[in-house]
């Protein structure tokens, strides 16, 4: 049979469906495609949705609405953690095309007798085809066509008849769809709600103690516990807190030579008390851990867990498994490298080994071990270096018997790796946030995370600092840069995330680069946490802004606002009636002042000649309008965090 129809034009889909969508519990999905034919006759659609996780799939179906311009559309509400199938079903609706000739033609009182007798034949096939399926509507097409012959041939009558609402549903159910066209199947991960809108704290283990020199255990880190979640986060993030290696053990600030008592790099991982499966002696115990993560719950708190893919020489995997790893010309095993440097106390994975399949099951086995001891969300060390097809398959396993789990990607890398990881799965990623610090380059870069196709699959997460990285902006500009990149954090994504010390506006660095001077990393710190100017304040009022205002939970496009002063940005977030503006000066060394024009684009309406702007910082309130003054200090007020509505 000819083909005359054409689906295209999909959304949402990613690649053109090659891999899956993503969106959260809660949120309404809406699926739209441009679907025409050649010539005149009337389409019908539908939109087709399975849940993957169960077999055999079970299909709902909806009609989808024609929106003008050949687009169809259709929207339903996503209920469940887990993937959902969908597809597209398009056919020529040859009872609708009838109808509607068949209306032009009575309107014009000429003769239908033989359009009638179309009727009929439509009509019998349809309810044969109901007759077969068993169908209830097989009685309504019967006593359809007794009353068609019945009626004699009277076109008004006969058109009334035809037109019944419940005959033209029956026949739309079952006259056969001869050249029904389905598009291809498309996914979507539907996660749950902390896939979008999470609030990240990272803290080592052995630094949550009092004694200065003194590592903390578990039970000890058990105490910060309470401060953490008072502050407003609800993911606690612990580095690997399993065996560190002795060979090769770094001391302080990445010394070549570790100390007797020096606790070695966590990201050395295994040694003689165990590998990836097993819990640093020093902290403690695997009991000590489920008591932590019981507590964390007690606390409003989930804990996430490093996967760092690489063992030290020590891991028991070394002598096990050998041919895991990059074997050498002189038979030793390579260590990881990143010219000039060199890691001596870490060995990479090599999956590209004879045993590829026995490793990437012992690595699965891993994430198992810890989801059966609570742990649900997992930080994913440096994945790009890892191959993307091992990525694929393990989250998709996880998934299978853990749909719940989150992974997050540490990946800081080029941009189309990155997005390859997480169209691949990985729900959450790190972002260039962290060197972001002009207007310009904000802006941009929030449009195309939040603007354009990433938003389909890529979840940013704004870390403002981590281990590994002290900005410049934070290393030169002293609180008033953390004040201002924490805002422009808390603001700008729903989920973003500190390293501990941040509230502490830590910011000594060793000399031309972005390391922390005194690394955790590599030693012991001991904190004082209600030390004076610390900015817990502040990130407990701005975690509780998030917390009270949807528009701030959403990776929704961002609108962004011209200013007159490049030194200033403004931007909103919307959702609903919950409009919230920000203003913030991205200089931490000098207040600025501008004029900021307001679009109608963001209220949905023209913007009112009045309306209140709350501040949510101070609870100052000010009635602006289209353009309105501000003036911003870097360390007092160094933004606006304003909830506007009408007056």
């Amino acid at each position: 049979m000819q083909r005359h129809l054409v689906i295209e034009a999909v959304a949402p889909c990613v690649d053109d469906g090659a891999y899956a969508v993503k969106r959260v519990v809660g949120d309404s999905l809406e699926v739209s495609a441009d679907i025409f034919r050649d010539g005149h006759e009337q389409i019908a659609a539908q939109l087709r949705l399975a849940d993957m996780r169960q077999t055999p799939l079970q299909w709902q179906v909806q009609p989808l609405q024609a929106r003008g311009n050949d687009v169809y559309t259709a929207s339903t509400t996503l209920t469940h953690n887990t993937t959902v199938a969908f597809v597209i079903d398009a056919w020529t609706d040859h009872f609708r095309t009838y109808l509607h000739e068949l209306e032009k033609k009575v309107e014009a009182l000429l003769q239908v007798a033989v359009e009638l007798q179309e009727g009929a034949i439509l009509l019998q096939r349809a309810r044969d085809a109901a007759v077969a399926a068993g169908a209830p509507a097989a009685a309504t097409l019967s006593q359809a066509l007794d009353s068609l012959q019945s009626l004699g041939g009277d076109p008004v009558q006969s058109l009334a008849l035809l037109r019944r609402a419940d005959v033209v549903d029956a026949v739309h159910v079952h006259l056969p769809r001869l050249d029904l066209l389905s598009s291809r199947t498309y996914r979507v991960d539907v996660d749950r709600p902390k896939a979008v809108y999470s609030t990240w704290y990272e803290m080592f283990v052995r630094s949550a103690g009092k004694q200065v020199g003194q590592a903390a255990t578990l039970q000890q880190a058990r105490a910060r516990l309470p401060e953490i979640a008072a502050m407003g986060f609800d993911v606690l993030y612990l580095p690997p807190i399993h065996p560190i290696g002795q060979s090769f053990r770094k001391g302080p600030n990445n010394a070549l030579q570790a100390g007797p008592d020096d606790p070695g790099c966590p990201w050395a991982i295994g040694g003689a008390a165990g590998g990836h499966d097993a819990i640093e002696p020093a902290l403690g115990t695997l009991d000590d851990f489920g008591d932590f993560v019981e507590e964390a719950q007690k606390n409003g708190l989930e804990v996430a867990l490093d996967f760092a893919v690489q063992c030290s020489p020590d891991h028991p995997w070394v002598k096990q498994k050998p041919e895991w790893f990059f074997q050498r010309p002189d038979k030793t095993i390579k260590s990881a490298e990143n010219p000039p440097k060199k890691y001596e106390d870490v060995y990479p994975l090599n999956f590209d080994c004879a045993d590829v399949e026995g490793l990437q099951s012992a690595l699965l086995d891993i994430l198992f071990f810890w989801i059966a001891r609570g742990v649900h969300i997992f930080r994913v060390d440096n994945p790009h270096t890892k191959p993307f097809a091992f990525w694929d398959w393990a989250i998709e396993q996880v998934h299978r018997r853990h749909p719940d789990v989150l992974f997050l990607a540490e990946a800081f890398t080029r941009p189309k790796v990155m997005g390859r990881l997480a169209k691949g799965g990985f729900s959450q990623s790190y972002t260039y946030f962290t060197w972001r610090n002009t207007a310009e380059e904000l802006r941009t870069y929030l449009e195309e995370l939040t603007h354009g196709p990433m938003r389909d699959y890529f979840r940013p997460n704004f870390f403002v600092n981590t281990p590994d990285i002290l900005p410049k902006i934070l290393q030169e500009g002293g609180r008033a840069a953390f004040k201002m990149r924490l805002l422009l954090a808390a603001t700008l994504s729903p989920t973003y995330g500190i390293y501990s010390g941040y509230e502490l506006c830590e910011n000594a660095a060793l000399p031309n680069g972005e390391e922390y001077v005194d690394s955790e990393k590599y030693q012991v710190r001991v904190r004082d946490w209600a030390a004076p100017a610390n900015l817990s304040g502040l990130i407990t009022q701005l975690n509780g802004i998030r917390r009270d205002n949807v528009a701030l939970q959403r990776n929704d496009p961002v609108t962004f606002f011209p200013v007159d002063n490049p030194n200033l940005l403004a931007y909103g977030r919307r959702s609903g009636d919950n409009r919230i503006l920000c203003v913030v000066n991205l200089d931490p060394h000098a207040a600025h002042h501008g004029t900021v024009s307001i679009s109608d684009a963001f209220w949905g309406e023209h913007v009112p000649e009045r309306y209140a702007a709350y501040d949510l910082l101070d609870g100052a309130t000010y009635h602006w309008g289209a353009s309105n003054y501000v003036r911003l200090l870097p360390d007092r007020q160094p933004a606006h965090v304003l909830s506007l509505a009408p007056i």
